[in-house]
């Protein structure tokens, strides 16, 4: 018997209208300002969080192998089904972010926006979607 804690895993899961919403305003305009681009440098790192986190607790509970880093978190969900090679694709760049994000930050470009806050959106729906199949799948109740 598997001991997955989905109430802590939907609890990160629902942060991410609120990205959502926060990635679609910094980008919505053709000029945007500074504050927009510190929203979506925040909601790029939320999404590097969620993802880990969220990955943390289905290899944890699940007992799967254990990660020896971010990106191994990601690799871990592919090889077991959660997420199909596209999206791990596209995970695996985002986590990639988080060093840039979190420890270089001053050395952060922040004239534009960054390729992958465009396609944010999309990415946390299709893993949010993806994780909540999974956990269905596997009989974890809601």
């Amino acid at each position: 018997m598997y001991y997955v804690n989905r109430e802590q895993i939907e609890r990160r899961l629902n942060v991410i209208p609120e990205l959502v919403q926060v990635v679609e305003a910094a980008g919505s305009t053709v000029e945007t300002s500074l504050l927009e681009r510190f929203a979506e440098e925040r909601a790029l790192h939320l999404a590097i969080e969620i993802v880990t986190d969220v990955g943390s607790y289905l290899i944890d509970g699940f007992i799967m192998r254990d990660a020896s880093s971010y990106e191994d978190i990601v690799d871990i969900m592919q090889d077991e089904k959660v997420i199909d090679d596209e999206l791990f694709q596209a995970l695996t760049g985002l986590v990639r972010l988080r060093k840039p994000l979190v420890q270089d930050y001053f050395d952060w470009d922040r004239s534009e926006a960054h390729t992958l806050a465009g396609r944010l959106p999309q990415l946390l729906d299709d893993f949010s979607r993806r994780v909540r199949a999974y956990l269905d799948k596997e009989g974890i109740p809601s």
